[in-house]
């Protein structure tokens, strides 16, 4: 079985506050710095979806990427962009949106939309020197 990795990168615009409501001001500040900014702050997110599986005999695709595309839109981008990710997503009301948990999100959201033989994997770009692999 020969297994290709197929590649949908996406980005979003989000703000968010790093912090720990069982932590002290101080200890917030000492651990998180500037992204513990009560005003909140902003990153502009690059995301890369990674499908594996077996090229279907029929289309030649692993997964149609355009139809990877649709999803990805529907379900991340449309949810995620231009929103504050403490305030406007419920996901993140008790969890803290580091770049680490953000991609688990993701990967849970998308994990339920796309077929279960297809191996999924996702890159989030918080900055251009900074980003997370989940899973790792």
């Amino acid at each position: 079985m020969n297994k290709v990795a197929v590649y949908r990168k996406e980005h979003f615009n989000a703000a968010h506050r790093l912090f720990n409501a069982s932590f002290s001001e101080a200890e917030n500040d000492r651990i998180f710095g500037k992204c513990n900014n009560p005003n909140f702050h902003g990153h502009n997110y690059e995301l890369v979806v990674k499908v594996v599986g077996v090229p279907d005999e029929k289309t030649g695709f692993v997964f149609d990427t355009k139809l990877l595309s649709d999803i990805i839109k529907a379900e991340i981008v449309n949810k995620f962009d231009h929103k504050n990710l403490n305030l406007d997503l419920e996901e993140f009301k008790n969890l803290n949106p580091t770049a680490e948990n953000i991609s688990i999100v993701i990967y849970t959201i998308l994990r339920e939309k796309l077929p279960k033989e297809l191996e999924l994997q996702i890159r989030l770009y918080e900055t251009e020197r900074n980003f997370v692999e989940y899973p790792a």
